[in-house]
């Protein structure tokens, strides 16, 4: 990617107009939770007219928060920038839950400076819930710093699995399935279940990019192991169409973990 001559990580006063920006789509957004109309994409996902404006109020409000800094979101372009600092937007993740009336989805805006997260942004209108995370600084929970201590003092033996991944269940039907297996519905929160200690580990079949934005840097904030299990988002091309593109992963707490569902893993691949 191209070298900007000054690339400098978000203002005090930036993060905090990020946060009434987030505010304000979280506010609509739970306004019209149970009063929505749903309509089908080409690729066979549901959209509502509340998707479409939250990623056009986020969009705006980006670009005047952060004046020539790209943005790559699921309702808009999904061409990836070529500037070296860099938006990725989810507007409203787990739209199916969403229209359903099932209160559990999520906002997530990550901005990547050379082609990773540098800040994240994951918000849950429905749980009043924000989740703040900053490349080499930490994560917050509602403004409280979390660490990798943090976590449940008791193990989960939950391990998330997203709706196409829980296919990994055929390949293997000679084996009992090692975990509690929970489906949120929602992938990056079924990502972030793993850095809050909700879950073991999280296998995730098709993310895309908006998927895993905000989700990757929280969990290498707080130490949780991830296995790109084909395309690594670090080694992409700018100017490349994401719009098809997956990034099947496996995370999880610990490398003991992550080693010990690895095969589960591999399995879902196909190896």
């Amino acid at each position: 990617m191209k070298k900007d001559t000054l690339l400098q990580p978000l203002s005090s006063i930036q993060i905090a107009e990020l946060h009434k920006l987030l505010d304000k789509v979280a506010e609509q957004q739970s306004k019209d939770f149970g009063n929505v109309i749903s309509d089908i994409k080409s690729d066979g996902t549901l959209i509502t007219a509340c998707d479409r404006w939250s990623d056009e109020t986020l969009v705006q409000g980006l670009g005047s928060i952060a004046p020539g800094e790209d943005v790559l979101s699921e309702e808009g372009s999904k061409v990836l920038p070529t500037s070296n600092a860099f938006w990725v937007v989810d507007p409203l993740d787990g739209t199916t839950n969403f229209a359903a009336g099932i209160p559990h989805w999520a906002i997530s805006v990550a901005r990547f400076v050379e082609g990773r997260p540098e800040s994240a942004f994951l918000d849950l209108p429905a749980l009043k819930q924000r989740i703040v995370a900053i490349r080499g600084k930490g994560v917050w929970f509602n403004g409280k710093r979390l660490t990798s201590e943090t976590r449940s003092p008791k193990r989960s033996e939950c391990v998330s699995l997203c709706s196409r991944s829980i296919r990994v269940l055929q390949h293997k039907v000679d084996q009992p399935f090692p975990g509690k297996i929970r489906l949120l519905g929602v992938s990056s929160l079924n990502m972030v279940g793993v850095a809050l200690g909700q879950t073991v580990a999280a296998l995730e079949a098709t993310p895309k990019i908006w998927d895993i934005a905000s989700a990757w840097l929280i969990l290498s904030e707080l130490s949780c192991p991830i296995v790109w299990l084909d395309t690594d988002p670090s080694r992409l091309s700018p100017g490349a169409d994401l719009a098809s593109v997956d990034f099947p992963l496996l995370t999880a707490c610990s490398l003991d973990d992550l080693q010990f569902l690895l095969p589960w893993g591999e399995a879902l691949m196909g190896n």
